[in-house]
């Protein structure tokens, strides 16, 4: 089951959101403020973040930067009252995975977290085929070692 973290400053909106996300059978988790998201990621694993683009105690654009060197796989989302240009392509820059304007479109939200969810799961399955590639060609790579060794001793 996908956890996601709701990070607003908004009481009503982490409610808001966290029951439409609940009964969409996610695990949901909140934090207030950008050091409360990061303490949360720094001890929990999360799929997907919700995050504020302007929190009591930093901008939601400087929140990706933390996120992504404490849970760099987790999928984030801005979410944001004040759509501007210049906010979004700060965003793109620190690695945003979308942008939704406030209010939120539930059908909308679900939509973007079912896709970003899948896209995890390819990137983790795609990484898991590579390692045993990688696992089955260096098997080989050995035992020819090994082979050539053995014929090398035997020529001595």
């Amino acid at each position: 089951m996908a956890r996601i973290l709701v990070i607003d400053d908004e009481d009503a909106i982490r409610k808001t959101l966290s029951a439409i996300l609940t009964d969409a059978d996610y695990v949901v988790d909140t934090a207030e403020n950008g050091k409360q998201a990061i303490d949360k990621t720094r001890t929990n694993f999360y799929n997907v973040a919700l995050i504020d683009i302007r929190l009591p105690d930093m901008e939601g654009t400087e929140l990706l930067t933390a996120l992504n060197e404490t849970t760099p796989k987790m999928r984030k989302v801005i979410l944001t009252g004040y759509p501007a240009l210049e906010n979004a392509v700060k965003a793109i820059n620190k690695g945003v995975d979308y942008y939704l304007i406030k209010p939120i479109n539930p059908d909308e939200l679900l939509r973007v977290i079912k896709e970003l969810l899948g896209k995890q799961r390819q990137e983790k399955e795609y990484g898991q085929e590579k390692l045993a590639q990688f696992v089955e060609n260096r098997f080989k790579e050995l035992e020819a070692e090994e082979s050539n060794n053995s014929m090398t001793e035997k020529k001595e």
